[in-house]
């Protein structure tokens, strides 16, 4: 059976979603993928904060955690990991960063990469990141290298603000890490 959320939701733009399972096996694109590539859901958008009065060993944390949901990594042959990057997703990504943090009085965006290792994919979307940040003067743009970024996040996290990233595998990471990092005291939202 084939399904398509895609006229239903592009008429009324609202849609309710529960878990959806993908069946285990071969052949079967995830549920998820297909709905986000279907409807063009191409922002994840997560929210870290700490709580007020909640003693923690980082205080005043307030990091949004923006990535592109629709491109990403795709498991290839022999398991070699292939990415697929374009300047379309790239910019438009950066382009809603910027626009975020512009719009919510936010300071900094810091796009979050691997481009010591994969310089053509990381490279097109840091040159992205760069031409859509010079139309944004008032914010002040960054990059750092995930790796980095991680050791950042566990001994000061509060020096970042908004944080851009391609849809790769650590941005899960993120976010599993960003609730460790300051003891239980982030609440996540994710909206794509």
């Amino acid at each position: 059976m084939v399904w398509s959320p895609a006229p239903l939701n592009r008429k009324n733009k609202v849609c309710l979603k529960g878990g959806l399972v993908t069946p285990v096996g071969g052949g079967v694109n995830s549920l998820n993928v297909l709905l986000r590539k279907e409807l063009d859901l191409f922002v994840s958008l997560v929210n870290c904060f700490s709580f007020l009065g909640l003693v923690t060993r980082h205080e005043k944390v307030d990091i949004v955690v923006i990535r592109e949901n629709t491109k990403g990594s795709i498991l290839g042959w022999r398991m070699r990991l292939f990415l697929v990057i374009t300047k379309f997703c790239s910019e438009r990504i950066a382009k809603y960063a910027c626009e975020f943090a512009h719009l919510n009085d936010r300071k900094t965006v810091t796009a979050v990469h691997k481009a010591n290792i994969m310089k053509l994919a990381d490279g097109l979307f840091l040159e992205s990141c760069r031409e859509i940040a010079k139309k944004y003067p008032e914010i002040t743009y960054n990059e750092i290298i995930v790796d980095n970024c991680c050791m950042q996040l566990v001994s000061k996290p509060e020096q970042f603000d908004v944080m851009v990233c391609y849809c790769y595998d650590f941005p899960f990471l993120f976010n599993s890490f960003l609730l460790i990092l300051v003891s239980f005291s982030l609440i996540v939202y994710t909206v794509t």
